[in-house]
């Protein structure tokens, strides 16, 4: 057995014991599909900046096989891998990345894809994604999307590299496939505001469209069934999930927030990471309750704050062992949080899965428990 079969071996084991990896067929896939031929090349983390990494490398391979995200491309820019290759460390944003494979794995098994079924992928990245599910459905069942062209041209060579020809083609994600194909499957490896409607429309009623959420606070997983008229409905799933967002779904930088004099701060007892870590139930309502409130870090003095388009905004530390806060703006955003948290409680603390989602020509909207309940728009 080589080297990369083995640390192969080592992560389905990994995705085993983390329960996110349990189909045969995707135990298979995992197992067969060699990572290392997607990830030739990647940024690593160095001291706030972003270090060139590739085969040549000392623990390239070991790196690859991990249980990581790796990032391939910083702000849109396909020669900045090479720039800090010759340079040292660059600054950047992450706009392109392999994904953790749990996460993978969650969202190929939430697909629930059988045998003979065509599946789109939006966002093809690296191709890896792409040979999985191509390994998992056969020849001729897949095709991948990219706005890039020249990340849909490496992926391509990748993939036949690997022994994999998913049909691979250059286009805006959130129109579907260029060439118009209905499929049975729609997996998004990208998040979004809203669902596109063209993945309704290119899925067969019954089908199903597996998509994560670009949403400030409280984004996820969803799964959505296709009905006849080309409509969705489905729910939030239980098992979360963060990717990069399509181009056309990105939020705006948000504007840095004044400084409050040591006289604006009050006690709260609702710590910041009960609204904003994932971990937490509440999160997930939060993001309902507060929509268009995005989570802000200053790395001045670490304080973590929330910011609202209306000029609102909130900001939260630790003192003495206790939460403070200080607010300012149109709205006194921290009573519409600590309202929410009394709200939530009142309904049960419901988590991510007791809500659903319904997407029609009109509207968007998540509900809670029925789509005749309680409604709070989608975007």
């Amino acid at each position: 057995m080589t080297r990369s079969a083995r640390l192969r071996r080592r992560l389905v084991e990994h995705l085993l014991d983390e329960d996110v990896l349990h189909a045969p067929e995707w135990i298979s896939a995992f197992r067969a599909v060699p990572r290392h031929v997607f990830l030739p090349r990647f940024f690593a983390p160095a001291g706030g900046l972003w270090a060139a990494v590739d085969r040549d490398d000392p623990g390239w391979l070991e790196t690859v096989y991990s249980r990581d995200v790796l990032v391939t491309q910083l702000d849109d820019d396909p020669e900045r891998w090479e720039l800090a290759r010759r340079t040292g460390p660059v600054p950047g944003t992450p706009t392109s990345s392999s994904s953790m494979p749990s996460i993978m794995a969650i969202m190929l098994e939430e697909l629930r894809v059988r045998d003979g079924q065509r599946v789109l992928e939006i966002g093809t990245g690296t191709g890896y994604n792409a040979a999985l599910l191509s390994h998992r459905c056969g020849a001729g069942q897949v095709s991948t999307v990219d706005i890039d062209p020249v990340i849909v041209g490496e992926a391509r060579e990748r993939l036949a590299q690997a022994g994999y020809h998913p049909a691979c083609a250059v286009g805006d994600g959130a129109l579907g496939f260029p060439a118009g194909t209905v499929f049975d499957r729609v997996l998004c490896t990208a998040s979004v505001s809203s669902i596109p409607p063209a993945w309704l429309s290119q899925t067969v009623p019954g089908g199903l469209v597996v998509t994560t959420l670009n949403r400030p606070i409280g984004a996820g997983l969803v799964r959505l069934v296709v009905g006849e008229d080309g409509t969705g409905q489905g729910h939030v799933l239980a098992r979360d999930g963060r990717f990069m967002p399509l181009r056309a779904h990105r939020l705006p930088e948000a504007d840095r927030l004044p400084m409050p004099s040591r006289d604006d701060w009050t006690q709260t007892r609702l710590p910041m990471s009960t609204v904003l870590q994932p971990r937490k139930q509440f999160e997930f309502f939060a993001g309902l309750a507060l929509p268009g409130a995005r989570p802000v870090r200053d790395a001045a003095d670490d304080s973590v704050s929330l910011t609202h388009p209306d000029g609102s905004w909130v900001r939260h530390r630790k003192r003495g062992g206790a939460d403070e806060v200080a607010q300012g703006g149109p709205r006194e955003l921290w009573e519409l949080v600590e309202a929410a948290y009394v709200e939530w409680c009142e309904l049960g603390k419901p988590d991510r899965d007791r809500f659903g989602v319904t997407v029609t020509e009109e509207r968007q909207e998540f509900w809670l428990d029925e789509p005749d309940g309680r409604t709070w728009p989608l975007a």
